[in-house]
């Protein structure tokens, strides 16, 4: 199968409404620890320190997902501009690395969503004792 310049465009908005869901994960993640740092001052809860270190974890993996995004994504520009200049071999060489920069951005996120889950059940195990 020949690499023509309509197959990496096809990332761009998979990659784009990728990027999106993963700034809105970000400024949720954001806004809670500015709400939860409030809290832990007026209260220094055991569970509130807790979310604090889980939501440390995926600020972390959301800065990673988010730079394999943009790797991704600027690879498959590459990508185009190798197809252009009818440089194949580079061309299905970066598209192949672009593919695996945005699986790996999938799978973080994937990692993401895991340490989300259990920061809701710190949570709730806490509504649970109130």
């Amino acid at each position: 199968m020949e690499l023509t310049l309509g197959i990496p465009a096809l990332l761009f908005p998979a990659i784009s409404l990728t990027m999106l869901a993963y700034n809105a994960r970000y400024l949720a993640i954001a806004a809670l620890i500015r709400q939860l740092h409030q809290k832990y001052q007026e209260t220094s809860s055991e569970s509130i320190g807790l979310q604090v270190q889980k939501l440390r974890k995926r600020l972390t993996i959301i800065k990673n997902m988010q730079a394999t995004a943009i790797f991704s994504f600027l690879l498959a520009v590459i990508t185009m501009t190798l197809i252009y200049v009818e440089l194949s071999f580079w061309a299905n060489l970066i598209f192949s690395i672009s593919l695996f920069a945005l699986m790996v951005s999938l799978v973080l996120s994937l990692i993401e969503v895991q340490l989300s889950t259990k920061a809701l059940e710190i949570q709730l195990k806490d509504m649970e004792k109130s």
